[in-house]
């Protein structure tokens, strides 16, 4: 049996966790630049504010009602996220445990009788939240696919479950599906759900489990088609076994908080970025041979071009490298190119291609021992800002100020990851 785990609204319970007495009232969690959002409480939902939807459009109706509103705090998401998941493991084993994105995780049940999944998904979902503070759901059922309808539905419907849902027989399943609409299934885009209801008035999920493999095969996209039928009918489908496939181009762009026209802010923008992009590429122990810089102007006329004219360039290495310090070079060289004076700019970004193993990369005999080993200083710079976050050893490239970051007018402070932020207790 499979079982997915799943933190109810997490950012908004990341931001109510150390605020209690926003337990019950509406509150919002902001996207980057503050600019859309992404997290509602189910307060905040009841009250009619969109999720993605902007969030200048949505303020009049926060304000009315005195929704609390947060800009993203990624540190602290990021920690919390970590501490539930080491919770399941250390409940049920790391090969147990499957993280499927920064609040759902796919459980392995199979090691208890079938049974005891109900008090065994109860128990869990009591451990979590007494260890932890964060509120979670639980599906049970033999497939993911019908584990994620459970979820949803012991969300939907949390008075009636509690939270947990177990489908552990036929008549359970079918009448989860029958209460399930096709567009609320794992893997139904709005696009198929449009096309199985107007072309062959398959509405709910029973009713597309009860179609063919042929059929998922011919009209819901091959292998993956075919894969969500036999799921839907209680089949678990065996996955490919590769959790990470290197990237072929990693890259790394942001809004700036506010138009920029200087040269140097948008340098130190790019540096900043360039980092980034290099602990990445590190990460998946790559070297990069390309570096592609662009940055995006601010839009004369909304009526015109309301996205704004991009430009960029790109320049191909003497050899591929994963050393920041080797590619902030060139890719300041870029902004030079790329500047002009009296033109405001919105956004910048940077990318790395041409992708190899840095296991591959020869050193060069002609270089001293200590440039040669500069890949050793780049991991415990890496180790450094991963402990402490938010770039505690930086480029002096990057910049100190850095006026041209992105807006996070409402931001929380970051509880777990900061000694001057810890909660105080009084």
């Amino acid at each position: 049996m499979k079982a997915i785990i799943d933190c109810n609204n997490f950012y908004c319970s990341c931001e109510r966790l150390f605020k209690p007495k926003l337990d019950k009232k509406p509150v919002v969690v902001l996207s980057n630049n503050d600019g859309c959002i992404i997290s509602r409480s189910n307060e905040a939902k009841k009250l009619g504010v969109e999720m993605a939807g902007p969030y200048f459009k949505a303020k009049p109706l926060i304000e009315k009602y005195d929704v609390a509103v947060f800009s993203s705090n990624y540190n602290l998401y990021g920690d919390l996220s970590w501490r539930v998941m080491e919770t399941l493991r250390i409940l049920l084993g790391k090969n147990n445990v499957e993280v499927y994105s920064v609040d759902e995780a796919f459980l392995d049940l199979s090691i208890f009788p079938e049974n005891e999944l109900q008090t065994i998904a109860e128990k869990i979902k009591e451990t979590v939240e007494m260890w932890t503070g964060i509120k979670v759901s639980i599906g049970v059922a033999p497939t993911k696919v019908l584990a994620k309808v459970a979820n949803r539905l012991s969300k939907k419907y949390v008075s009636t479950y509690n939270g947990v849902m177990v489908l552990d027989n036929e008549e359970k399943i079918n009448h989860a599906l029958k209460h399930t609409q096709i567009s609320e299934i794992w893997g139904v885009g709005r696009q198929y759900a449009e096309k199985l209801s107007q072309l062959f008035c398959i509405y709910d999920a029973l009713q597309l489990s009860r179609m063919s493999e042929e059929f998922g095969r011919t009209h819901l996209g091959g292998v993956t088609g075919v894969r969500l039928i036999k799921e839907l009918k209680g089949e678990p489908v065996k996955e490919t076994d590769d959790e990470l496939v290197s990237k072929k181009m990693i890259a790394t762009t942001r809004m700036f908080g506010s138009p920029v026209s200087d040269i140097a802010s948008i340098k130190e923008a790019v540096a900043t970025y360039t980092s980034r992009a290099a602990e990445k590429l590190r990460r998946q122990h790559g070297a990069a041979k390309t570096i592609s810089v662009f940055v995006v102007t601010k839009e004369e006329n909304h009526n015109v071009d309301y996205r704004g004219a991009t430009l960029g360039d790109s320049v191909t290495l003497p050899a591929a490298t994963s050393f920041t310090n080797e590619l902030i070079k060139p890719a300041v060289a870029i902004v030079d190119r790329l500047f002009k004076n009296g033109t405001q700019y919105k956004k910048a970004g940077v990318m790395l291609s041409g992708i190899v193993p840095d296991n591959s990369i020869q050193a060069n005999l002609f270089l001293s021992e200590t440039k040669n080993c500069e890949r050793k200083l780049m991991d415990m710079i890496d180790n450094v800002n991963f402990s402490q976050r938010n770039d505690v050893l930086k480029f002096a490239a990057s910049g100190t100020v850095r006026n041209w970051k992105m807006q996070q007018n409402h931001i929380s402070p970051r509880y777990t990851t900061r000694w001057n932020e810890l909660y105080e207790v009084s």
